[in-house]
Order: C-alpha cells, then sequence, then structure tokens
C-alpha cells in the first residue's frame, strides 16, 4: 500500500523538478553563513506557504518550521539544514558562489560565501517533498513537520531551535527524519543502524609565553615553541593513548602566533577538533588534551596557565535501530538492492540528533551519493578515492543534479509516507 502510495506522489516529480533545479541554483548562487540565512529563510518559507503550510519563522534566529495537518494520524519531522561555509568556490560551474560577507563570528573579517556541505542541496530536497506531499493530500494522513534549520556547521542550530520552542509550535513528531548528500555515487541511498556520525568537541587552546626580541630568546618563553611541542604531542594521543580497536581523530586545524620575524610573541593560540564515537573515548581524548597542554606548558615555563574554552560541541548522531532497519527495507523495496546500502560510520559531525533527543522520539539519518558514480568508482577502484573524490567542505565539492535532485526528494517523500497514517476512506 505504501509502495502504491509512494507512486502517486511522486508522480508530479518530474513536472516540478525544472522549478527544484532553479531553485538549487539560487541557493547555491547565493549561500548565507550559520545563523545570517535571512534570504535563504525567506525564500523556503515562501515556498512553504505556497504549497499550504502553516509557517512560523525566525525560530533560533532563522529557522523555519511548515506544519502541514492533515487529519488524525502520525506525526512526522523532516529537517534540512540551511547554512553555508567560509570557503571561497572553486568548483567552476556557471552558478558558483561569488559571494563575500563579513563575518561576525571572525571579528567582522571579509570571507568567501559556499555550500560545500550540501545544505543547498538539502533545503531543495525537502521543499520538493513537502510540495509533494501538499499535493497529493488524499493518499496520506496526519501531520508532516518541515524544518529548515540554521546554523548547522556550528553545532548550535538544532539546540536554538529546540530553546525557541519549534517543538511546541506543533503536534509533538512520532518519529525525526533527516539526511546529508555525500561524495559517494549520485543515486544511493545509505542507512545504518546505531552509530552513524562521530561526536565533535571544538577547542581554542590559548599558550601564554614572555615576549621579547628574536635575537634575545634566552629572555623570553617563547610561545612558538610551546605550540609546536603541544600539536606533536597531541598526535600521539589516538597512536598511543587509543586501542588500535578503538577510533578517535585529534586534529589542530589552526595554529596563529606573533606578528614579525624578529618579535617573540606572547601568545599562541591553537584551534583543535577532536572526533570520537562513544563517550569513554570522547571523556579520555579530551582529559589527555588538558593534561598535555597543562603538562608542556609548565615544562617550558609558562608564566600563565593555558585557557582551554569550547567551541563547538557535537553529539553522536545515532539513529534509532529498528526504525533504522524498517526503513533500510523500504528503500530497498523502492530503489532496489544496488542503490539501497550500508553505510559506513562517518567521522563527520551533525546536529540532527538533538530535535529527536528533545521530542522524546526516534530519529533516524541517512545519506545520499551526490557525486558522478563513474568518477567515483573508477577513483576507488584505482584506490585513489580520497585523492581524486572532492568531499565536503571542500571547495570543489558539487553534487551532479541528475539524479541527486531526484533521489533526495524520492528518500523523504517515501521515508514520511511509511510513517504517515493511511488516507481515510469516505
Amino acid at each position: 500500500m505504501t509502495t502504491e502510495r509512494s507512486a502517486t506522489v511522486l508522480a508530479g516529480l518530474p513536472e516540478l523538478l525544472p522549478e527544484l533545479t532553479e531553485l538549487y541554483v539560487d541557493l547555491h548562487r547565493s549561500p548565507e553563513l550559520s545563523f545570517a540565512e535571512y534570504e535563504t529563510a525567506r525564500k523556503l518559507a515562501a515556498r512553504l506557504s505556497a504549497a499550504g503550510y502553516e509557517v512560523h519563522t525566525g525560530i533560533g534566529g532563522t529557522g523555519v518550521l511548515g506544519v502541514l495537518r492533515n487529519g488524525p494520524g502520525p506525526v512526522v519531522l523532516l529537517r534540512a539544514d540551511i547554512d553555508a561555509l567560509p570557503v571561497e568556490e572553486r568548483t567552476g560551474l556557471e552558478y558558483a558562489s561569488t559571494v563575500r560577507v563579513a563575518d561576525e563570528s571572525a571579528g567582522g573579517r571579509e570571507v568567501p560565501v559556499m555550500h560545500a556541505c550540501g545544505h543547498d542541496m538539502h533545503a531543495t530536497w525537502l521543499t520538493g517533498a513537502a510540495r509533494l506531499l501538499a499535493e497529493q493530500r488524499q493518499q496520506w494522513s496526519g501531520t508532516v513537520l518541515a524544518v529548515f534549520q540554521p546554523g548547522e556547521e556550528v553545532g548550535d542550530g538544532a539546540v536554538a531551535m529546540v530553546r525557541d520552542g519549534v517543538l511546541e509550535r506543533a503536534p509533538t513528531p512520532e518519529v525525526v527524519l533527516g539526511q546529508h548528500v555525500v561524495p559517494g555515487p549520485a543515486g544511493w541511498v545509505l542507512t545504518r543502524p546505531g552509530v552513524l556520525m562521530a561526536a565533535t568537541d571544538a577547542l581554542r587552546v590559548v599558550l601564554h609565553g614572555r615576549g621579547g626580541h628574536g635575537s634575545r630568546p634566552e629572555t623570553t618563553v617563547d610561545p612558538a615553541v610551546l605550540a609546536a611541542s603541544v600539536v606533536l604531542k597531541l598526535q600521539t594521543i589516538v597512536s598511543r593513548e587509543i586501542a588500535a580497536t578503538e577510533q578517535a581523530v585529534v586534529t589542530v586545524g589552526s595554529m596563529q602566533v606573533g606578528t614579525a620575524h624578529n618579535i617573540i610573541a606572547d601568545h599562541a593560540t591553537l584551534e583543535v577538533n577532536v572526533r570520537t564515537f562513544d563517550e569513554q573515548i570522547r571523556d579520555r581524548v579530551l582529559a589527555a588534551i588538558r593534561r598535555i597542554v597543562d603538562g608542556e606548558a609548565a615544562a617550558a615555563g609558562a608564566p600563565r596557565q593555558p585557557e582551554i574554552t569550547e567551541i563547538a560541541r557535537f553529539p553522536v548522531t545515532t539513529n534509532d535501530e529498528a526504525a533504522t532497519a524498517e526503513l533500510a527495507t523500504v528503500f530497498r523495496d523502492h530503489f532496489g538492492a544496488e542503490r539501497a546500502v550500508p553505510a559506513p560510520m562517518v567521522t563527520g559531525s551533525e546536529d540532527f540528533g538533538e530535535l529527536g533527543r528533545a521530542a522524546g522520539a526516534p530519529s533516524v539519518f541517512w545519506l545520499v551519493g551526490g557525486l558522478d558514480a563513474g568518477q567515483v568508482t573508477e577513483a576507488a577502484a584505482a584506490g585513489r578515492f580520497e585523492q581524486d573524490v572532492p568531499s565536503n567542505h571542500s571547495a570543489l565539492f558539487a553534487p551532479v543534479l541528475d539524479p541527486t535532485l531526484r533521489t533526495g526528494v524520492e528518500t523523504l517523500v517515501v521515508a514520511a509516507l511509511h510513517w504517515l497514517g493511511a488516507p481515510a476512506v469516505g
């Protein structure tokens, strides 16, 4: 029955694709940074309103909620994120972003902006699915909640929407669903029960030294040397403190020290990124970072204790086991076993799970391939996947529109209909 309903609802997709392509190109050309997605939110809210949704805007800053009530039945929440990244696009696309803005989080410094993680695709997918479900209300009963979430890239967007009452403006969802485009073959749909994506802890470390003239280092405590020692020592956490059967990643992504070649600075700043899949390992890694930073500072004779502050924190993305198993079967029935495949664990992170936790509902997050299948297959066969296939956050990352756009709309429609009620018989 669900298969027949899906086919009926999706029958309008071919006619809708040109409009969705136009929306995607517009969003890609006009990216906005986290919590500054004002125009993006306005465009998406207008489309929800035109489709007949009750629309709430400004939730958690720039979040949008669309509510479509269609009689008694289950409540299904569909989520897409909408923010972009401070990346300068190098895809060469005719619709590539040339946007540059003052980034308030970077002290007002001008930065390039790009949808380097595919959130423009996510927003377009949800817009298409919401429209098709609204146009075919006779095929289902219940309530659809369409959530366009800001600020995913900084880890605060889902929590901001929850704190601002997104779940109090509509019936409580019985399931929370979301998806992400990834550098896999376009048209593939990948699911995984249990842990899917890693937790992230982003830290800023300030190391204090004693500055002076570059010609007289003996009168100083050089924070550049201290920072170098800390960076090298941090790399031993995974290699020497985490078992080979366990997983963690520790990356120093930024190191800033000094202003001139002949000046020894008085401090250095590091930004550290940690990825883990297990809370005990997470605690162990964070404790090791603190121990190493404090120890190296003491060994260097630093005049002040180092400062470690949290920049961002993402939870582990854990899929409900039973709901994911159901959905994997639904996807295999719809797409075929050659396209609906198991997903690996991913060291990237998401704040999607906060919505399900706040609602007390099972949540399922899955992945949709978005790159040319031939390119991906050829690179993998040659053992050059990492070198030749652009990943999310790359300046070269650009999903192919066909069949990526169509597939992502289909997944949301098929998944929603699996939980929505059957139409009332009149």
